[in-house]
Protein backbone atom coordinates (compact mmCIF):
# COMPACT_ATOMS: atom_id res chain seq x y z
CA UNK A 1 0.00 0.00 0.00
CA UNK A 2 1.16 3.80 -1.00
CA UNK A 3 2.13 5.99 1.49
CA UNK A 4 -0.87 8.44 0.12
CA UNK A 5 -3.54 5.81 -0.10
CA UNK A 6 -2.48 4.80 4.01
CA UNK A 7 -2.85 8.31 4.93
CA UNK A 8 -6.05 9.10 3.59
CA UNK A 9 -7.45 5.34 4.98
CA UNK A 10 -5.90 6.45 8.75
CA UNK A 11 -7.33 9.97 7.96
CA UNK A 12 -10.57 8.90 7.81
CA UNK A 13 -10.43 6.27 10.62
CA UNK A 14 -9.41 8.79 12.79
CA UNK A 15 -12.20 11.33 12.03
CA UNK A 16 -14.92 8.40 12.13
CA UNK A 17 -14.15 6.23 14.91
CA UNK A 18 -15.43 6.69 18.79
CA UNK A 19 -12.52 7.15 21.52
CA UNK A 20 -12.05 3.48 23.23
CA UNK A 21 -12.78 3.35 26.64
CA UNK A 22 -9.26 2.01 28.17
CA UNK A 23 -7.02 4.44 27.17
CA UNK A 24 -3.64 1.83 27.04
CA UNK A 25 -6.00 -0.79 24.48
CA UNK A 26 -3.29 -2.04 21.79
CA UNK A 27 -3.65 -0.56 17.76
CA UNK A 28 -4.87 -4.08 17.01
CA UNK A 29 -7.79 -3.59 18.97
CA UNK A 30 -8.91 -0.88 17.74
CA UNK A 31 -11.31 -1.53 14.89
CA UNK A 32 -10.64 1.26 12.35
CA UNK A 33 -6.97 -0.49 11.91
CA UNK A 34 -7.60 -4.21 12.41
CA UNK A 35 -8.06 -4.33 8.41
CA UNK A 36 -5.35 -2.34 7.43
CA UNK A 37 -1.80 -3.80 7.19
CA UNK A 38 0.61 -2.04 8.71
CA UNK A 39 3.37 -2.03 11.31
CA UNK A 40 2.67 -1.23 14.76
CA UNK A 41 5.03 1.84 14.77
CA UNK A 42 3.20 3.28 11.78
CA UNK A 43 -0.51 3.39 13.58
CA UNK A 44 1.49 4.74 16.89
CA UNK A 45 1.97 7.85 14.69
CA UNK A 46 -2.46 7.84 13.94
CA UNK A 47 -2.82 7.06 17.40
CA UNK A 48 -0.54 9.63 18.91
CA UNK A 49 -2.47 12.33 16.62
CA UNK A 50 -5.65 10.89 17.53
CA UNK A 51 -5.12 11.24 21.41
CA UNK A 52 -3.42 15.19 20.82
CA UNK A 53 -6.79 15.91 19.53
CA UNK A 54 -9.19 14.71 22.68
CA UNK A 55 -11.10 16.83 24.84
CA UNK A 56 -9.76 15.12 27.62
CA UNK A 57 -6.28 17.52 28.67
CA UNK A 58 -4.16 15.06 30.53
CA UNK A 59 -4.26 12.90 27.60
CA UNK A 60 -3.48 15.24 24.76
CA UNK A 61 -0.71 16.98 27.29
CA UNK A 62 0.86 12.85 27.12
CA UNK A 63 0.48 12.61 23.56
CA UNK A 64 2.41 15.72 23.06
CA UNK A 65 5.19 14.62 25.65
CA UNK A 66 5.32 11.01 23.79
CA UNK A 67 5.49 12.78 20.58
CA UNK A 68 8.22 14.88 21.58
CA UNK A 69 10.42 11.96 23.31
CA UNK A 70 10.48 10.18 20.11
CA UNK A 71 13.26 10.09 17.97
CA UNK A 72 13.37 6.88 16.26
CA UNK A 73 10.80 7.56 13.54
CA UNK A 74 11.49 8.24 9.44
CA UNK A 75 11.71 11.82 8.22
CA UNK A 76 8.12 11.19 6.80
CA UNK A 77 6.68 10.26 9.70
CA UNK A 78 7.88 13.62 11.26
CA UNK A 79 6.29 15.00 8.04
CA UNK A 80 2.74 12.98 8.53
CA UNK A 81 2.29 14.65 12.51
CA UNK A 82 3.53 18.04 10.65
CA UNK A 83 0.87 18.27 8.07
CA UNK A 84 -2.36 16.67 10.23
CA UNK A 85 -1.62 18.01 13.97
CA UNK A 86 -3.97 20.70 14.83
CA UNK A 87 -2.08 24.36 15.87
CA UNK A 88 -2.38 23.35 20.15
CA UNK A 89 -0.27 20.29 19.41
CA UNK A 90 1.99 22.15 17.26
CA UNK A 91 2.50 24.79 19.67
CA UNK A 92 3.05 22.08 22.19
CA UNK A 93 5.63 20.31 20.47
CA UNK A 94 7.88 23.87 20.03
CA UNK A 95 7.19 24.20 23.62
CA UNK A 96 9.12 20.39 24.80
CA UNK A 97 12.35 20.68 24.86
CA UNK A 98 13.03 16.94 23.47
CA UNK A 99 10.81 17.75 20.05
CA UNK A 100 13.00 17.19 16.66
CA UNK A 101 12.69 20.29 14.38
CA UNK A 102 11.47 17.85 11.75
CA UNK A 103 7.92 18.07 13.60
CA UNK A 104 7.96 21.85 11.82
CA UNK A 105 6.72 21.98 8.45
CA UNK A 106 8.91 25.09 6.64
CA UNK A 107 7.01 28.21 6.86
CA UNK A 108 4.63 29.00 3.64
CA UNK A 109 6.20 30.50 0.66
CA UNK A 110 6.41 33.95 0.63
CA UNK A 111 5.37 36.04 -2.80
CA UNK A 112 7.63 36.48 -5.27
CA UNK A 113 10.05 39.92 -5.24
CA UNK A 114 9.36 42.16 -7.70
CA UNK A 115 12.31 44.23 -9.12
CA UNK A 116 11.41 47.76 -7.21
CA UNK A 117 10.73 45.75 -4.23
CA UNK A 118 11.72 48.03 -0.89
CA UNK A 119 10.90 46.57 2.36
CA UNK A 120 11.93 49.37 3.92
CA UNK A 121 8.89 50.83 1.40
CA UNK A 122 6.52 48.32 2.83
CA UNK A 123 7.45 48.83 6.42
CA UNK A 124 6.31 52.36 6.31
CA UNK A 125 3.39 51.36 4.19
CA UNK A 126 2.21 48.94 7.01
CA UNK A 127 3.22 52.00 9.98
CA UNK A 128 0.88 54.34 7.93
CA UNK A 129 -1.64 51.93 7.63
CA UNK A 130 -2.17 51.71 11.38
CA UNK A 131 -4.08 54.34 13.11
CA UNK A 132 -2.13 57.59 14.16
CA UNK A 133 -4.97 59.29 16.39
CA UNK A 134 -5.51 58.63 20.31
CA UNK A 135 -1.48 57.41 20.10
CA UNK A 136 0.92 58.22 23.54
CA UNK A 137 3.91 60.71 22.45
CA UNK A 138 6.52 57.95 22.18
CA UNK A 139 4.46 55.87 19.75
CA UNK A 140 3.87 58.93 17.87
CA UNK A 141 7.32 59.73 18.10
CA UNK A 142 8.75 56.13 16.98
CA UNK A 143 6.08 56.57 13.96
CA UNK A 144 7.35 59.78 12.55
CA UNK A 145 10.87 58.96 12.67
CA UNK A 146 10.38 55.95 10.40
CA UNK A 147 7.79 57.96 8.39
CA UNK A 148 10.13 60.68 8.27
CA UNK A 149 13.89 59.37 7.80
CA UNK A 150 15.47 57.24 4.54
CA UNK A 151 18.23 55.46 4.53
CA UNK A 152 20.10 58.01 2.14
CA UNK A 153 19.60 60.72 5.27
CA UNK A 154 20.64 58.37 7.50
CA UNK A 155 23.99 56.80 5.52
CA UNK A 156 26.51 59.35 7.63
CA UNK A 157 24.98 58.83 10.82
CA UNK A 158 26.59 57.45 13.72
CA UNK A 159 24.67 56.65 17.51
CA UNK A 160 26.60 56.02 20.59
CA UNK A 161 24.94 55.64 24.28
CA UNK A 162 26.96 55.90 27.28
CA UNK A 163 25.50 52.71 29.70
CA UNK A 164 25.40 52.31 32.97
CA UNK A 165 24.87 49.11 35.22
CA UNK A 166 23.87 46.89 32.78
CA UNK A 167 26.18 46.28 29.60
CA UNK A 168 29.46 47.55 30.72
CA UNK A 169 31.91 50.74 30.39
CA UNK A 170 32.45 52.51 28.32
CA UNK A 171 29.40 50.91 25.61
CA UNK A 172 28.70 52.04 22.03
CA UNK A 173 26.08 51.02 19.74
CA UNK A 174 25.70 52.27 16.16
CA UNK A 175 23.09 51.93 14.05
CA UNK A 176 24.55 53.29 11.51
CA UNK A 177 26.49 50.19 10.30
CA UNK A 178 23.99 49.62 7.02
CA UNK A 179 21.75 52.42 6.53
CA UNK A 180 18.92 49.97 5.35
CA UNK A 181 19.03 48.28 8.30
CA UNK A 182 18.94 51.57 10.33
CA UNK A 183 15.48 52.73 9.10
CA UNK A 184 14.42 49.14 9.39
CA UNK A 185 15.12 49.65 13.25
CA UNK A 186 13.33 52.70 13.20
CA UNK A 187 10.11 51.06 11.63
CA UNK A 188 10.64 47.88 14.14
CA UNK A 189 11.04 50.00 17.08
CA UNK A 190 7.24 51.88 16.20
CA UNK A 191 5.96 48.74 15.28
CA UNK A 192 6.96 47.87 18.93
CA UNK A 193 4.93 50.03 20.02
CA UNK A 194 1.87 49.57 18.39
CA UNK A 195 1.85 45.90 19.24
CA UNK A 196 1.51 46.45 22.62
CA UNK A 197 -2.34 47.97 21.36
CA UNK A 198 -5.31 44.94 20.70
CA UNK A 199 -6.43 47.00 18.07
CA UNK A 200 -3.32 47.88 16.19
CA UNK A 201 -2.56 44.04 16.46
CA UNK A 202 -5.74 43.16 14.44
CA UNK A 203 -4.52 45.92 11.48
CA UNK A 204 -0.82 44.64 11.62
CA UNK A 205 -2.57 41.55 10.77
CA UNK A 206 -4.94 42.23 8.39
CA UNK A 207 -2.40 44.41 6.46
CA UNK A 208 0.09 41.30 5.58
CA UNK A 209 2.01 42.45 8.81
CA UNK A 210 3.31 38.52 9.79
CA UNK A 211 4.74 38.13 6.09
CA UNK A 212 6.68 41.11 5.73
CA UNK A 213 8.29 40.79 9.45
CA UNK A 214 8.99 37.10 8.49
CA UNK A 215 10.57 38.41 4.84
CA UNK A 216 12.53 40.63 7.23
CA UNK A 217 13.34 38.09 9.66
CA UNK A 218 14.58 35.66 6.99
CA UNK A 219 16.49 38.81 5.44
CA UNK A 220 18.41 39.41 8.65
CA UNK A 221 19.47 36.37 9.83
CA UNK A 222 22.88 37.67 10.90
CA UNK A 223 21.37 40.69 12.41
CA UNK A 224 20.38 38.90 16.06
CA UNK A 225 18.71 42.48 17.10
CA UNK A 226 16.31 43.10 14.23
CA UNK A 227 15.21 39.40 15.10
CA UNK A 228 14.96 39.64 18.73
CA UNK A 229 12.59 43.21 18.19
CA UNK A 230 10.44 41.12 15.51
CA UNK A 231 9.92 38.47 18.15
CA UNK A 232 9.06 40.89 20.59
CA UNK A 233 6.22 41.95 17.53
CA UNK A 234 5.23 38.44 17.59
CA UNK A 235 5.07 38.15 21.07
CA UNK A 236 3.30 41.33 21.62
CA UNK A 237 0.35 40.07 18.75
CA UNK A 238 0.39 36.50 20.93
CA UNK A 239 -1.31 37.92 23.55
CA UNK A 240 -4.59 38.16 21.98
CA UNK A 241 -5.80 35.18 21.39
CA UNK A 242 -7.60 35.64 18.58
CA UNK A 243 -4.24 36.16 16.33
CA UNK A 244 -3.15 32.71 17.70
CA UNK A 245 -4.36 31.35 14.21
CA UNK A 246 -3.25 33.76 11.87
CA UNK A 247 0.12 33.57 13.58
CA UNK A 248 0.24 29.78 13.37
CA UNK A 249 -1.11 29.68 9.65
CA UNK A 250 1.64 32.34 8.59
CA UNK A 251 4.64 29.66 9.78
CA UNK A 252 5.45 31.51 13.15
CA UNK A 253 5.80 28.30 15.25
CA UNK A 254 8.58 26.55 13.12
CA UNK A 255 10.56 29.61 13.30
CA UNK A 256 10.22 29.94 17.08
CA UNK A 257 10.82 26.38 17.74
CA UNK A 258 14.24 26.76 16.04
CA UNK A 259 14.55 29.63 18.05
CA UNK A 260 13.87 28.38 21.16
CA UNK A 261 17.17 25.66 20.10
CA UNK A 262 19.30 28.55 20.06
CA UNK A 263 22.63 28.51 21.78
CA UNK A 264 22.07 32.49 22.14
CA UNK A 265 20.05 33.68 25.57
CA UNK A 266 18.69 36.79 24.61
CA UNK A 267 17.20 34.48 21.10
CA UNK A 268 16.05 31.48 22.93
CA UNK A 269 14.17 33.92 25.85
CA UNK A 270 12.63 35.90 23.23
CA UNK A 271 10.75 32.74 20.94
CA UNK A 272 9.95 31.24 24.61
CA UNK A 273 8.12 34.27 25.60
CA UNK A 274 6.15 33.80 22.33
CA UNK A 275 5.62 30.72 22.33
CA UNK A 276 4.40 30.77 26.12
CA UNK A 277 1.82 33.56 24.97
CA UNK A 278 0.50 31.18 22.15
CA UNK A 279 0.48 28.23 24.49
CA UNK A 280 -2.91 28.32 26.33
CA UNK A 281 -3.39 24.82 27.10
CA UNK A 282 -0.47 24.70 29.66
CA UNK A 283 -0.04 28.23 30.71
CA UNK A 284 -2.40 30.79 32.37
CA UNK A 285 -0.15 33.75 32.72
CA UNK A 286 0.69 36.32 29.90
CA UNK A 287 3.64 37.85 29.61
CA UNK A 288 3.93 41.19 27.93
CA UNK A 289 7.10 43.15 26.51
CA UNK A 290 9.87 42.91 28.50
CA UNK A 291 8.96 40.38 31.20
CA UNK A 292 11.32 36.92 30.52
CA UNK A 293 11.12 33.43 31.91
CA UNK A 294 14.41 31.94 32.03
CA UNK A 295 12.99 29.04 33.36
CA UNK A 296 11.25 27.07 32.91
CA UNK A 297 11.45 27.62 29.14
CA UNK A 298 10.12 24.56 28.06
CA UNK A 299 6.70 22.55 29.38
CA UNK A 300 8.18 20.84 32.18
CA UNK A 301 6.80 18.26 34.38
CA UNK A 302 8.93 19.33 37.57
CA UNK A 303 6.27 21.63 39.85
CA UNK A 304 6.96 25.44 39.83
CA UNK A 305 6.58 26.19 43.78
CA UNK A 306 8.03 30.02 44.08
CA UNK A 307 9.13 32.66 41.84
CA UNK A 308 12.13 34.58 41.49
CA UNK A 309 12.54 37.87 39.78
CA UNK A 310 15.11 40.12 38.33
CA UNK A 311 14.78 43.70 38.56
CA UNK A 312 17.96 45.34 36.60
CA UNK A 313 18.83 49.25 36.96
CA UNK A 314 19.44 52.18 35.15
CA UNK A 315 21.21 51.38 31.69
CA UNK A 316 20.48 47.98 32.45
CA UNK A 317 19.00 44.50 30.43
CA UNK A 318 17.01 41.45 31.35
CA UNK A 319 19.96 39.04 29.97
CA UNK A 320 23.48 41.11 30.29
CA UNK A 321 22.65 42.76 33.86
CA UNK A 322 23.17 39.00 35.69
CA UNK A 323 25.93 37.88 32.79
CA UNK A 324 28.91 36.34 34.84
CA UNK A 325 31.68 38.78 35.34
CA UNK A 326 33.70 39.20 32.32
CA UNK A 327 37.34 37.81 32.07
CA UNK A 328 39.95 40.14 31.28
CA UNK A 329 40.75 38.23 28.06
CA UNK A 330 36.92 37.49 26.96
CA UNK A 331 34.22 40.39 25.96
CA UNK A 332 30.34 39.89 26.55
CA UNK A 333 28.90 37.19 24.65
CA UNK A 334 25.35 35.68 24.05
CA UNK A 335 26.08 32.37 23.42
CA UNK A 336 25.87 30.03 25.67
CA UNK A 337 29.16 27.97 27.02
CA UNK A 338 29.16 23.76 26.48
CA UNK A 339 30.51 24.26 30.34
CA UNK A 340 28.14 26.82 31.64
CA UNK A 341 29.38 25.92 35.09
CA UNK A 342 32.24 27.25 34.48
CA UNK A 343 31.11 30.31 32.48
CA UNK A 344 27.67 31.52 31.44
CA UNK A 345 25.89 34.73 29.55
CA UNK A 346 22.62 34.61 32.41
CA UNK A 347 23.89 32.88 36.14
CA UNK A 348 20.25 33.29 36.88
CA UNK A 349 19.00 30.70 33.91
CA UNK A 350 21.74 28.59 34.50
CA UNK A 351 23.20 28.29 37.76
CA UNK A 352 19.86 29.27 40.00
CA UNK A 353 17.84 27.48 37.74
CA UNK A 354 20.11 23.57 38.24
CA UNK A 355 20.51 24.93 41.98
CA UNK A 356 16.85 25.60 42.56
CA UNK A 357 14.71 23.60 39.63
CA UNK A 358 11.55 23.88 41.81
CA UNK A 359 11.48 28.02 41.04
CA UNK A 360 10.16 30.42 38.01
CA UNK A 361 12.84 32.71 37.51
CA UNK A 362 11.35 35.74 35.42
CA UNK A 363 14.31 38.99 34.27
CA UNK A 364 12.23 42.10 33.62
CA UNK A 365 13.55 44.62 31.27
CA UNK A 366 12.55 48.49 30.91
CA UNK A 367 14.30 51.36 28.84
CA UNK A 368 15.98 54.29 31.08
CA UNK A 369 18.37 56.45 30.14
CA UNK A 370 20.90 58.46 31.93
CA UNK A 371 20.58 62.17 29.90
CA UNK A 372 17.14 63.78 28.08
CA UNK A 373 19.84 63.60 25.22
CA UNK A 374 20.23 60.23 24.42
CA UNK A 375 16.95 58.60 25.86
CA UNK A 376 15.06 56.29 23.38
CA UNK A 377 11.71 58.36 23.17
CA UNK A 378 12.94 62.28 24.22
CA UNK A 379 9.33 62.76 25.20
CA UNK A 380 9.52 59.97 27.64
CA UNK A 381 10.30 60.81 31.28
CA UNK A 382 9.01 58.39 33.40
CA UNK A 383 9.27 58.75 37.02
CA UNK A 384 10.03 55.61 39.26
CA UNK A 385 6.52 56.02 40.58
CA UNK A 386 5.59 55.56 37.08
CA UNK A 387 7.67 52.92 36.06
CA UNK A 388 6.48 51.00 39.15
CA UNK A 389 2.89 51.09 38.37
CA UNK A 390 3.73 50.04 34.78
CA UNK A 391 6.04 47.08 35.96
CA UNK A 392 3.86 45.94 38.81
CA UNK A 393 0.95 46.20 36.07
CA UNK A 394 3.15 43.27 33.67
CA UNK A 395 4.13 41.27 36.78
CA UNK A 396 0.38 40.75 37.69
CA UNK A 397 -0.49 39.36 34.10
CA UNK A 398 2.17 37.24 34.71
CA UNK A 399 1.02 35.34 37.92
CA UNK A 400 3.87 37.37 39.96
CA UNK A 401 2.13 37.27 43.21
CA UNK A 402 0.05 33.99 42.73
CA UNK A 403 3.69 32.15 44.39
CA UNK A 404 5.72 33.11 47.43
CA UNK A 405 8.45 35.28 45.88
CA UNK A 406 11.65 36.73 45.77
CA UNK A 407 12.70 39.95 44.54
CA UNK A 408 16.79 40.70 43.07
CA UNK A 409 17.60 44.17 42.29
CA UNK A 410 20.47 45.93 40.76
CA UNK A 411 21.25 50.18 41.63
CA UNK A 412 18.13 51.75 40.21
CA UNK A 413 15.90 48.31 39.78
CA UNK A 414 15.62 48.28 44.20
CA UNK A 415 13.97 51.55 44.48
CA UNK A 416 11.31 50.26 41.69
CA UNK A 417 11.09 46.84 44.02
CA UNK A 418 10.59 49.47 47.39
CA UNK A 419 8.04 51.42 45.03
CA UNK A 420 5.84 48.21 43.37
CA UNK A 421 5.26 46.83 46.89
CA UNK A 422 4.33 50.05 48.78
CA UNK A 423 1.96 50.84 45.31
CA UNK A 424 0.71 46.72 45.63
CA UNK A 425 -0.09 47.38 49.63
CA UNK A 426 -2.63 50.28 48.41
CA UNK A 427 -4.30 47.92 45.94
CA UNK A 428 -6.61 45.49 46.77
CA UNK A 429 -6.25 42.94 43.85
CA UNK A 430 -2.49 42.92 44.37
CA UNK A 431 -2.66 41.80 47.78
CA UNK A 432 -1.50 38.52 46.60
CA UNK A 433 1.88 40.06 46.10
CA UNK A 434 2.66 41.32 49.11
CA UNK A 435 1.34 38.50 50.91
CA UNK A 436 3.47 35.91 49.21
CA UNK A 437 6.86 38.16 49.29
CA UNK A 438 9.20 36.25 51.14
CA UNK A 439 11.96 38.43 51.13
CA UNK A 440 14.52 40.68 48.61
CA UNK A 441 18.23 41.28 47.33
CA UNK A 442 19.22 44.58 46.92
CA UNK A 443 22.48 44.69 44.60
CA UNK A 444 24.21 48.34 45.46
CA UNK A 445 20.80 50.22 46.00
CA UNK A 446 21.04 53.39 46.65
CA UNK A 447 18.73 53.78 49.39
CA UNK A 448 19.80 57.25 50.34
CA UNK A 449 20.56 58.34 46.89
CA UNK A 450 24.10 58.38 44.38
CA UNK A 451 26.68 61.07 42.93
CA UNK A 452 25.58 59.70 39.47
CA UNK A 453 23.71 62.85 38.75
CA UNK A 454 26.44 65.04 39.28
CA UNK A 455 29.16 63.29 36.77
CA UNK A 456 29.17 62.09 33.26
CA UNK A 457 31.08 61.53 30.81
CA UNK A 458 30.32 64.40 28.42
CA UNK A 459 29.47 67.84 29.52
CA UNK A 460 26.25 67.16 27.31
CA UNK A 461 25.10 64.70 29.53
CA UNK A 462 25.38 67.21 32.59
CA UNK A 463 23.07 70.05 31.31
CA UNK A 464 19.91 68.07 31.21
CA UNK A 465 20.25 64.16 33.38
CA UNK A 466 17.46 62.24 32.71
CA UNK A 467 14.49 62.32 35.45
CA UNK A 468 15.77 58.72 36.70
CA UNK A 469 19.40 60.16 37.12
CA UNK A 470 17.51 63.17 39.24
CA UNK A 471 15.83 61.24 41.36
CA UNK A 472 18.61 59.18 42.20
CA UNK A 473 20.40 62.65 43.95
CA UNK A 474 21.30 62.53 47.59
CA UNK A 475 18.59 65.79 47.65
CA UNK A 476 15.73 64.08 45.92
CA UNK A 477 12.94 64.24 48.73
CA UNK A 478 10.79 61.73 46.55
CA UNK A 479 13.72 59.25 47.22
CA UNK A 480 13.48 60.02 51.11
CA UNK A 481 10.12 59.65 51.08
CA UNK A 482 10.64 56.14 49.61
CA UNK A 483 13.32 55.29 52.03
CA UNK A 484 11.35 55.88 55.11
CA UNK A 485 8.23 54.80 53.56
CA UNK A 486 9.64 51.24 52.96
CA UNK A 487 11.69 50.84 56.02
CA UNK A 488 8.46 51.55 58.28
CA UNK A 489 6.43 48.49 56.19
CA UNK A 490 9.17 46.20 55.44
CA UNK A 491 9.77 45.87 59.21
CA UNK A 492 5.71 45.38 59.38
CA UNK A 493 5.81 42.78 57.01
CA UNK A 494 8.87 41.16 58.44
CA UNK A 495 10.58 40.87 54.35
CA UNK A 496 13.91 39.14 54.46
CA UNK A 497 16.39 41.49 52.88
CA UNK A 498 20.27 41.05 51.99
CA UNK A 499 21.99 44.02 51.08
CA UNK A 500 25.36 43.77 48.81
CA UNK A 501 27.68 47.10 48.04
CA UNK A 502 30.80 47.23 46.11
CA UNK A 503 34.16 48.92 47.78
CA UNK A 504 35.30 49.47 44.41
CA UNK A 505 34.87 53.05 42.24
CA UNK A 506 33.53 52.62 38.86
CA UNK A 507 35.65 53.73 36.37
CA UNK A 508 34.63 55.62 33.42
CA UNK A 509 36.69 56.03 30.55
CA UNK A 510 40.16 56.62 31.00
CA UNK A 511 39.86 60.20 33.13
CA UNK A 512 36.60 59.57 35.67
CA UNK A 513 36.20 57.13 38.88
CA UNK A 514 33.05 57.61 40.68
CA UNK A 515 32.34 55.32 43.84
CA UNK A 516 28.55 54.69 42.62
CA UNK A 517 26.61 53.62 45.61
CA UNK A 518 28.88 54.38 49.26
CA UNK A 519 28.32 52.09 51.75
CA UNK A 520 25.65 54.19 53.70
CA UNK A 521 23.98 54.95 51.15
CA UNK A 522 23.50 50.88 50.44
CA UNK A 523 22.09 50.17 54.04
CA UNK A 524 18.37 49.91 53.97
CA UNK A 525 17.96 50.05 57.66
CA UNK A 526 17.39 45.96 58.02
CA UNK A 527 19.06 42.95 56.66
CA UNK A 528 23.08 42.27 56.58
CA UNK A 529 24.78 44.61 55.00
CA UNK A 530 27.86 42.70 52.99
CA UNK A 531 30.57 44.92 51.18
CA UNK A 532 32.66 42.91 48.39
CA UNK A 533 35.54 44.40 46.78
CA UNK A 534 33.81 44.80 43.22
CA UNK A 535 32.85 47.91 41.65
CA UNK A 536 29.58 48.87 40.76
CA UNK A 537 28.92 47.08 37.45
CA UNK A 538 30.31 43.93 38.57
CA UNK A 539 28.51 44.06 42.28
CA UNK A 540 25.40 41.36 40.48
CA UNK A 541 27.90 39.36 38.47
CA UNK A 542 29.62 36.93 40.33
CA UNK A 543 33.05 35.76 38.41
CA UNK A 544 32.38 31.72 38.71
CA UNK A 545 29.68 29.73 40.35
CA UNK A 546 31.16 28.80 43.80
CA UNK A 547 32.47 32.40 44.04
CA UNK A 548 31.14 34.12 47.33
CA UNK A 549 28.47 36.55 45.62
CA UNK A 550 26.70 33.75 44.07
CA UNK A 551 26.70 31.23 47.35
CA UNK A 552 25.74 33.86 48.98
CA UNK A 553 22.49 34.45 47.27
CA UNK A 554 21.76 31.31 46.58
CA UNK A 555 22.06 30.42 50.52
CA UNK A 556 19.10 33.22 51.32
CA UNK A 557 16.68 32.18 48.35
CA UNK A 558 17.47 28.78 49.74
CA UNK A 559 16.57 29.59 53.66
CA UNK A 560 14.16 32.34 52.95
CA UNK A 561 11.96 29.94 50.66
CA UNK A 562 12.34 26.56 52.66
CA UNK A 563 9.45 26.00 53.88
CA UNK A 564 7.49 26.65 50.34
CA UNK A 565 10.18 24.89 48.56
CA UNK A 566 9.55 21.28 51.30
CA UNK A 567 5.49 21.59 50.17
Amino acid sequence: MSLAAYCVICCRRIGTSTPSPKSNTYWRDVHPFSTVDVEDHECAVWLLLRKSKLDDRTARLQAVQEMSETHHWHDYQYRIIAQACDPRTLIGLARSKESDLRFFLPPPSLPSLTEDYSIEEELRQLLASLPQTELDECIQYFTSLALSESSQSLAAQKGGLWCFGGNGLPYAESFGEVPSATVEMFCLEALIKHSEMPTHCDQIEANGGLQLLQRLYRLHKDCPKIQRNIMRIIGNMALNEHLHSPIVRSGWVSLLAEAMKSPHIMEASHAARSLANLDRDTVREKYQDGVYVLHPQYRTSQPIKADVLFIHGLMGAAFKTWRQQDAEHQGPTDEASEDEARHTTCWPKTWLARDCPALRIISVEYDTSLSDWRARCPMERKSIAFRSNELLRKLRAAGVGDRPLIWVSHSMGGLLVKKMLLEASKKPEMNTVINNTRGIVFYSVPHHGSHLAEYSVNIRYLLFPSLEVKELSKDSPALKTLQDDFLEFAKDKNFQVLNFVETLPTYIGSMIKLHVVPVESADLGIGDLIPVDVNHLNICKPKQKDAFLYQRTLQFIRETLAKDLEN
